[in-house]
């Protein structure tokens, strides 16, 4: 029987998901007016940049100037992606929330591609990542495995190696005498279907029933609003997304690695559904009608083309 949540927490990755895969230069104001716009719909975490090399990465070599000119808005986090100690010790230099974040990928392949590391590599600089974090008493908030439903470069992804990679942070952790409060599940390059989300969430309960769960989900193949709502009849109750459908991987390896789940779409459905968000519907539709005027070309979102019920739903409103 579905146990769906009474409300969801949307980390909002739009501007830094979208933004670095767009092959125009994308202006640091156009960055800025977006993700402040985004911080006043209601999202109560929003990721605007990432810490990477800039050489790998063009668009987000002006990432500590958006930072340190973003905003301030009430109960609203600036989060960063960060791959390395080098990038997190950029990420501090901001006012931006960084907390510790541990990450590994399910797929060996594409940890390569996308960090140049090999999973033994990877779990030698997580422990560095620990001690670090220790030494600057920076808390470990989350993890995320990546590729953990399947990967262009390695193929499908059984639950059994997603439970490995998870046992292996697990073990770095507790080498620190850590424990992991909350994990992310990444369908990085859009392999999962519904079924596939219910078992892996199910095995992993199954071995840590109290691990919070999240999802990351792309829409590469069409399935990820659907892959969301398997997720929320799981429980599952925090979810990253991306207004109007921005983004992609740059290291998948296909050119069509689509980007995360649509915020305004998931935040329609919960709505609709019951489930309480937090976010206002139309401003939410108004940054992602931003967001394609800023990127010069149309973006996935079908609610940015459809609309809300609002009109219809309430009396007086108009029907044209």
């Amino acid at each position: 029987m579905a146990d769906f949540p009474s409300h969801i927490h949307i980390h909002e990755e739009g501007p830094r998901e979208g933004f670095q895969i767009e092959p125009g230069p994308i202006s640091t104001d156009d960055k800025i007016r977006f993700i402040e716009a985004l911080a006043q719909t209601g999202l109560r975490e929003v990721q605007a940049v990432s810490f990477v090399n800039p050489q790998r990465v063009p668009s987000m070599a002006d990432a500590e100037t958006v930072a340190h000119r973003l905003r301030p808005f009430e109960g609203v986090q600036y989060t960063a992606v960060w791959l390395n100690l080098r990038g997190l010790e950029r990420a501090l230099t901001t006012p931006l929330h960084v907390p510790g974040r541990l990450q590994i990928s399910a797929s060996e392949p594409f940890s390569i591609s996308n960090t140049g590391k090999n999973t033994e590599q990877t779990l030698v600089e997580q422990r560095q990542v620990i001690a670090y974090c220790l030494a600057h008493h920076i808390p470990i908030e989350s993890a995320i495995v990546m590729t953990a439903f399947g990967c262009n470069l390695a193929g499908h992804i059984a639950p059994a190696l997603v439970l490995q990679r998870i046992e292996q942070l697990m073990g770095v952790l507790q080498e620190h005498g850590l424990t992991l409060p909350y994990l992310r599940l990444a369908d990085t390059v859009g392999w999962a279907n519904p079924n596939a989300v219910t078992r892996l969430i199910g095995a992993v309960r199954e071995r840590w029933p109290d691990l919070r769960l999240g999802l990351h989900l792309h829409d590469t193949r069409g399935t990820g609003l659907a892959n969301a709502y398997a997720g929320l009849s799981m429980g599952v109750d925090r979810f990253d997304s991306s207004c109007a459908g921005l983004g992609g991987c740059p290291f998948a390896g296909h050119q069509g690695a689509a980007g995360n789940i649509c915020t305004e779409d998931l935040v329609f459905m919960c709505e609709e559904m019951g489930i309480h968000t937090g976010v206002d519907l139309e401003a939410l539709i108004a940054c992602a009608h931003m967001a394609e005027a800023i990127v010069g070309h149309p973006l996935p979102g079908k609610l940015m083309r459809g609309g809300s019920l609002s009109r219809y739903q309430h009396p007086g409103g108009s029907h044209a």
